[in-house]
């Protein structure tokens, strides 16, 4: 979806369309949680503290979120997936991969498959959303990218090659802005430089990542699309082109993973006891923290008072994160009661 939660603001409220909008508080201890394309054009990203997005376009309008209202068109826009395949695979609430291997409709085309859900988001919703289609994750990632807002690129199996080659490191996805600068200096500025290096040198040079890095630069992505069957767990999970690195950006960016997750289980209809913390950093080490209270999560407060708490004894500043996530798990069912149990451990 197109600059997702400011759309949806815009849409609602007429008055705001054409209008630098930036979702979220506009006091000094405020970030900005999503900004419209009339907003970015000044430089305003999410994340940003409100105070520096005011300084960039005094004439910017914050609006306060609407989790639920987001939620409601994000369920709508799942729908609209669902029609054409049943392997969706939700990257956060307004963004998918869908693999139309097999379409519902017997389409045999994803570009048509693509128009099609594009036409179907505005005529539901009244947003616009951008498509990428291609042969794996990777490459439609990128290709969802290259024409917002309200675009469709294709990236063919056999221009995939070049395609990559002449690609700017800093626009592939996985690599952010300090990673892009490292490999500035070791003389990688496009695909075709990154390809030239062999594994063992990309790994001493950028450890584990090193391997991905090797993969993608020749268009080798063998995820597959992946969906529940069972909710076994409510989760959502960010990740971001350019590295947190302090402990502003940690604690706000939390803040809005925590913000979602609990819409999500009230959507739900359900609540855990489980919290779990994950944290992905640059060179693409991963480690989770675990906390299961004696009561299940029935507030905002319980959730962002036990993250933090588990934030400040992963003790994360200093480091370099490039995806934060918050899940919750051991669900509540129907003949469940408050138990009394407390553990503390990593996954």
């Amino acid at each position: 979806m197109d600059a997702f939660f400011a759309s949806v603001e815009q849409l609602d409220n007429p008055e705001l369309r054409g209008k630098p909008v930036a979702v979220g508080g506009s006091g000094e201890r405020h970030v900005v949680a999503a900004a419209s394309y009339e907003a970015r054009k000044f430089g305003v990203r999410s994340a940003m503290p409100s105070v520096t997005a005011r300084k960039l376009c005094p004439e910017l309008i914050f609006v306060k979120h609407r989790f639920e209202r987001y939620i409601e068109i994000s369920d709508q826009v799942l729908e609209i997936f669902r029609e054409y395949t049943d392997l969706v695979e939700p990257l956060s609430i307004d963004e998918a991969f869908l693999d139309v291997t097999t379409d519902k409709p017997g389409i045999r085309s994803a570009t048509i498959i693509a128009e099609k859900i594009k036409k179907e988001i505005k005529n539901r919703t009244g947003l616009t959303a951008s498509a990428g289609i291609s042969v794996n994750k990777f490459l439609a990632k990128i290709a969802s990218d290259i024409k917002k807002p309200d675009g469709l690129f294709v990236i063919l199996p056999e221009d995939a090659e070049k395609f990559i080659e002449d690609l700017p490191v800093e626009k592939f996805y996985g690599i952010g802005k300090v990673t892009a600068e490292k490999m500035h200096k070791l003389g990688i500025h496009k695909g075709y430089d990154l390809k030239g290096w062999d594994l063992p040198s990309l790994m001493r040079n950028f450890g584990k990542a090193g391997k991905f890095y090797f993969d993608i630069v020749r268009g080798i992505d063998d995820r597959p699309v992946e969906t529940e069957s069972e909710r076994k767990s409510v989760g959502t999970e960010l990740t971001y082109e350019k590295d947190l690195t302090t402990r502003f950006e940690i604690i706000a960016e939390l803040y809005k993973v925590e913000k979602e997750l609990m819409e999500r289980l009230s959507h739900a209809e359900t609540t855990g006891r489980t919290i779990t913390v994950k944290i992905k950093f640059s060179d693409f080490r991963q480690i989770t923290r675990s906390k299961t209270l004696q009561n299940y999560i029935r507030d905002f407060e319980t959730l962002h008072k036990e993250v933090s708490e588990i934030r400040k004894l992963m003790k994360l500043e200093g480091t370099k994160i490039r995806l934060l996530g918050v899940t919750i798990s051991n669900l509540e069912s129907d003949d469940d009661d408050d138990r009394q149990l407390q553990l503390f451990g990593e996954s």
